[in-house]
């Protein structure tokens, strides 16, 4: 069960300064995509393995016992979600984490679940 007030009483000073902070319409689209993106297990791990460094798509086949294909598919989400990158090294494609913001949300949410 999920507590709520007991009473109906806005407090006005807190519920402006919520709304002065609350990102665009579009950033909070963005962001919901983002996290969407994350809601996915097979994305997840994906992404936890990409913690150690780049790994090829057969790298990451082998990682999470899909098919290349299969991972093709989740890597094109993670991609146009800005959230891994890709290089080509001949006939091989590397991917890694986006950023360092990316490497520390998923740091955040391992230490959030060992609490």
């Amino acid at each position: 069960m999920v507590e709520v007030c007991k009473v109906h009483e806005e407090h006005l000073d807190k519920i402006e300064k919520a709304k002065r902070n609350l990102p665009d319409d579009e950033t909070i689209l963005e962001a919901s995509d983002f996290f969407d993106a994350l809601g996915n297990p097979t994305r997840l791990k994906i992404l936890f393995a990409l913690l150690e460094g780049e790994l090829c798509t057969c790298d990451l086949s082998n990682i999470t016992g899909l098919s290349v294909s299969a991972i093709s598919h989740q890597l094109r989400i993670l991609k146009d979600r800005k959230i891994v990158k890709y290089r080509k090294d001949g006939k091989s494609v590397f991917y890694r984490l986006d950023d360092e913001h990316i490497r520390e949300i998923l740091k955040v949410v391992l230490k959030h679940m060992e609490e």
